[in-house]
């Protein structure tokens, strides 16, 4: 699972980080505090990153003055979500559900069903008045043209809960028997039994309303990389269709006013030196000039061919893996371009003139980085850029 990745696409995105001055800058800021599972969305020259381990705390990046660095924002309203699902929609930012303790002295978390909306000529939260139908933790949202948000994805709410509920409840030392019946049988079902949801969900802030698109012909996924190819067409790039296991599927999106059309796109490729491409969740990625950049991700080694043999409990004994790897998609066919310095995955990606620009995430010691840098590609060579 993973911070969702809201991507301006195309020329909007490139016209946009071109009036901020953001052009070979010569230093990104770091973050004032590490950052993964939270929010990356762009409102106008701002990029606003926070949430997630972050806690209640939200920054934003003012593009027309990037040496200024990171400032604080006001705080979420209420208790910290992590891993939401967030849009941008008529200047404002709205943070779907995520998952968390709902008090302080709560014993385990769980999966909200709040909307909150973040107003920048206020800096100011509210909480709506409004629920989300279903659980939309690691969920994808999208803004449309007409203003709505689609949401995708999302893990079961009543499953989840329950399930931390009782593995939360037992002491695995005293009782690790319990314990691992408890969790190989969460951990052991099939990606169907999970219920995610697999609607393509609607809300409308001008009305508070929910409605929906349809559903997703395919299994729902959760931590996946979005990117806006075109006006109203997004890319869904891999992530989880169940917990521990991935998928290398891309599919195709493009939202209608009443429905979602849905079509496959080439598979991301297996790295270099191996045979299989596990799929990355919480990978980092954009639209950039020379084509479509997935970079990083995390998922776990061997559990492709765990879950092809039958076992279920795919990640069952194998180290989680984070990624270092960057694919390009041009012309409708994915090449490896190059390595980030580390694997890293979780963090927050924006588009901007020269590239990818990746703020914070989660490294192989699943510490929450404060790291800003530019992932430059010319179609032919990569450039890291600090």
């Amino acid at each position: 699972m993973t911070l969702r990745t809201q991507i301006l696409g195309g020329a909007a995105a490139l016209a946009l980080a071109a009036t901020a001055g953001t052009a070979m800058a010569e230093n990104w800021p770091d973050l004032p505090v590490g950052v993964k599972n939270g929010i990356a969305e762009r409102i106008g020259d701002q990029l606003i990153v926070g949430l997630g381990s972050a806690g209640t705390q939200v920054f934003a990046l003012d593009l027309n003055d990037i040496a200024a660095g990171w400032q604080a924002l006001a705080e979420f309203d209420g208790p910290a979500p992590s891993q939401p699902a967030t849009a941008v929609s008529n200047g404002a930012l709205y943070v779907f559900s995520g998952s968390g303790n709902a008090t302080p002295d709560a014993t385990s978390p769980i999966i909200f069903e709040t909307v909150s909306r973040y107003d920048p000529q206020t800096d100011g939260w509210e909480t709506l008045d409004t629920s989300t139908p279903v659980g939309l933790l690691g969920a994808s949202a999208v803004t449309l043209s007409d203003g709505r948000i689609a949401i995708l994805g999302g893990y079961n709410k009543e499953l989840f809960d329950k399930y931390l509920s009782e593995v939360l409840a037992i002491d695995k030392e005293a009782d690790p028997d319990a314990w691992n019946e408890v969790v190989d049988s969460y951990m052991g079902m099939e990606p169907k039994d999970y219920r995610w949801n697999d609607m393509v969900l609607t809300y409308d802030p001008a009305a508070n309303a929910w409605g929906d698109l349809g559903a997703n012909p395919e299994l729902p996924n959760t931590g996946s990389a979005v990117v806006e190819t075109a006006p109203g067409s997004f890319l869904i790039v891999n992530g989880e269709i169940k917990p521990g296991l991935r998928t290398d599927a891309v599919k195709s999106v493009t939202f209608g006013a009443d429905v979602a059309e849905w079509s496959e796109v080439a598979p991301v490729p297996a790295p270099e030196g191996s045979d299989v491409q596990e799929g990355l969740a919480g990978a980092y990625s954009a639209l950039t000039e020379n084509g479509v950049l997935v970079a990083g991700g995390a998922n776990f080694l061997g559990a492709q061919a765990a879950a092809e043999a039958g076992n279920w409990y795919a990640h069952y004994g194998l180290d989680k893996h984070w990624a270092a790897e960057v694919f390009a998609l041009q012309d409708d066919a994915w090449s490896q371009v190059g390595e980030l310095p580390e694997g890293l995955a979780y963090g927050g990606s924006f588009a901007v003139e020269d590239g990818l620009l990746v703020v914070g995430g989660e490294d192989s010691e699943r510490a929450a980085r404060t790291d800003v840098f530019l992932i430059q590609w010319d179609g032919e060579a990569l450039a890291i850029v600090d």
